[in-house]
């Protein structure tokens, strides 16, 4: 397999805003995902909404100039902590490249960052019944959150507005 490049995207790079254009949509359309393609609107402010928030961290994976995989993040803050996190809001790795260790890379690159940040954390959340992501989060030493024993593990909760 031809050498991944993992790079801290440039959110004023034309080829870096094409890149998360086509991987998040492509993300989107995954079952894991979304399962139906990015909106026009979506499509249409997800760039200008990236670069406008003050703690956006992308990372790209390529492969032959080829964009293959994505992690997006955003910087956070622990009040238990005192410091700062980074939470994973987007992962992904395209079907076809998926079992080459791209997303242990891409990973591994956010945990690099954190560290440089200094972060206490990092956070994320995946789907129940995504087991590859699990297996891929548990071997890169992911597990779910547990503040209090008796209290029993977190649970990532939404609501939708």
């Amino acid at each position: 397999m031809t050498a991944i490049e993992i790079v801290e995207a440039n959110l004023s790079q034309a080829f870096h805003q094409q890149a998360i254009l086509e991987l998040l949509d492509a993300y989107a359309k995954d079952p894991m995902g979304n399962g139906k393609p990015l909106s026009a609107q979506a499509r249409r402010d997800l760039i200008p909404g990236l670069q406008q928030h003050p703690t956006t961290i992308i990372f790209l994976a390529f492969q032959l100039n080829e964009p293959v995989g994505i992690v997006t993040s955003f910087l956070g803050f622990s009040t238990f902590a005192a410091r700062p996190l980074i939470n994973i809001s987007d992962f992904y790795v395209l079907a076809a490249m998926r079992g080459n260790k791209i997303g242990q890379q891409l990973l591994k690159a956010v945990e690099n960052k954190a560290r440089g940040l200094e972060c206490c954390k990092i956070t994320l959340e995946v789907q129940a019944n995504n087991h590859r992501a699990k297996a891929i989060y548990a071997a890169m030493g992911f597990a779910q959150s547990v503040y209090v024993e008796a209290a029993g593990g977190a649970l990532s909760l939404s609501k939708l507005l």
